[in-house]
């Protein structure tokens, strides 16, 4: 990773792969949480606990192509620079195998295009029990929503009469009586 690592440095944000913006995600939702968590609330723990979060999320990325390699040189070097003040002889010792240096880096910003979604998870229910879980567009109608979780399969099963109500919570639920 490292020899693909330093030669990928930049990368297109229009063409990122849904696994790439994820961790582009993770990685800028952690600088926030670090930050947060280190200035203002002093709560070291939860910090370190989201910086692993972001390892274990680096640890699932596989990097297809020279884009994705550079989110996951983005998101290990943000980590190696959160856990600086942690530890900063072994982030220094990582950093430069990067080429960069610890003394000269700065705390990593927020992109906040990167926090947009573009999907969201809605949970399907029928009677109040879970039955599935529907991805859909953030600008989805409550129409396209109820229809979506219909069609699902494991959905239709327990779809067996006349549905008495239908519940559509925006971004979170759909549950339909039976």
């Amino acid at each position: 990773f490292l020899e693909k690592g330093n030669a990928a440095t930049e990368f297109n944000k229009a063409k990122l792969s849904t696994a790439a913006q994820d961790l582009r995600r993770k990685t800028h939702e952690t600088i926030q949480k670090v930050g947060d968590d280190i200035e203002r609330r002093h709560a070291f723990n939860t910090a370190i606990a989201a910086m692993m979060e972001l390892l274990n999320a680096n640890n699932k990325f596989e990097a297809k192509d020279d884009n994705d390699v550079a989110v996951a040189r983005e998101s290990i070097t943000t980590l190696l620079t959160l856990l600086a003040p942690f530890a900063p002889h072994l982030s220094q010792t990582l950093l430069a195998q990067f080429g960069i240096e610890l003394t000269q880096a700065q705390f990593p910003q927020v992109d906040e295009s990167a926090l947009t979604r573009n999907t969201q998870t809605i949970v399907v229910q029928v009677n109040g029990k879970l039955r599935g879980k529907l991805e859909v567009s953030v600008d989805a109608s409550k129409d396209d929503i109820l229809a979506q979780a219909k069609a699902l399969p494991e959905v239709q099963q327990f779809l067996t009469g006349p549905t008495k109500k239908e519940i559509v919570v925006p971004n979170k639920l759909v549950n339909l009586v039976v």
